[in-house]
């Protein structure tokens, strides 16, 4: 059960928290670090409450890491990150997708057992700094698929965000999520004969790729003493097309989908080279 509350909880959860981002200023005048630090990364962990699978009504509540890197410098070679006021950034972007056992769920009686699926890709914005206080950014994921479902699932959105204090950072902004076919067809398709092992209570149904849902997502990081975070984050989603239109959803599930977490980081500054 431990095992399956985790692998569960990484789901969408680590998109945000795991994004280890690298950001390359566009503006040559930016200024750059001067202090000796090589290397800025965060490491900490949090909690997360959010659905079993997708399109599951209930939620769990279980564990997350938080780890995120802001600042690289590999002397000769290049600089990234140091706070330009405009940035392009980088990095990875997971996903873990827990089982969805029918057992769990008396409306999915008919239809088959699926196993953890594992999402692996990058993550791409671009910020806009307007000035010390007011900003934003546009994002885009695309992550490759493996494990029980294949295929390819993307993420596009924006953020708006306000520092209304030195110590705190607040986002917000829309979000839209695409699959492939293949990957849609193992989440929210049923098969003639699950839809006749379920008696009927499932049609049969084929979901084609596409658009899947769109929603909102917020964020809130306080800088509580040097160097010490709280990492706030939330998320709605809500299904469209074929995934609201799945029986798996429709008639099993929740067309609303529902994230929130926190989380407790701090932030290491290492000297790498001493040069």
């Amino acid at each position: 059960m431990i095992r399956n509350l985790a692998a569960s909880a990484l789901a969408g959860s680590l998109v945000l928290p795991l994004a280890v981002s690298s950001a390359i200023a566009a503006d040559s005048a930016a200024p750059k670090r001067n202090d000796g630090v090589d290397l800025v990364i965060e490491l900490g962990v949090g909690g997360q409450v959010q659905p079993r699978y997708p399109g599951a009504r209930d939620l769990l509540f279980a564990p997350y890491p938080i780890v995120s890197m802001s600042y690289l410098r590999l002397p000769g070679l290049f600089e990234l990150g140091g706070g330009p006021k405009t940035a392009f950034t980088i990095g990875p972007s997971f996903r873990v997708i827990g089982k969805r056992d029918p057992g769990d769920e008396p409306g999915l009686a008919g239809t088959r057992k699926l196993d953890p699926t594992y999402e692996a890709g990058i993550k791409a914005a671009y910020e806009f700094n307007f000035d010390p206080v007011y900003g934003a950014e546009v994002i885009g994921e695309v992550r490759g698929a493996f494990g029980e479902a294949s295929g390819v699932v993307g993420t596009v959105g924006a953020d708006v965000i306000a520092r209304p204090i030195k110590t705190l950072e607040l986002r917000l902004g829309p979000r839209a999520n695409l699959a492939s076919s293949d990957y849609m067809g193992t989440y929210f398709s049923v098969t003639p004969g699950e839809s006749v092992a379920s008696g009927g209570h499932l049609d049969a149904f084929d979901a084609g790729g596409g658009l899947y849902s769109v929603g909102l997502k917020a964020s809130a990081r306080y800088e509580f003493k040097p160097t010490w975070f709280l990492n706030a984050n939330a998320g709605y989603e809500r299904f469209v097309g074929d995934a609201r239109n799945s029986p798996i959803v429709a008639t099993a599930g929740n067309e609303n989908q529902f994230t929130v977490g926190v989380g407790l980081s701090k932030q290491f500054s290492l000297d790498l080279f001493r040069d």
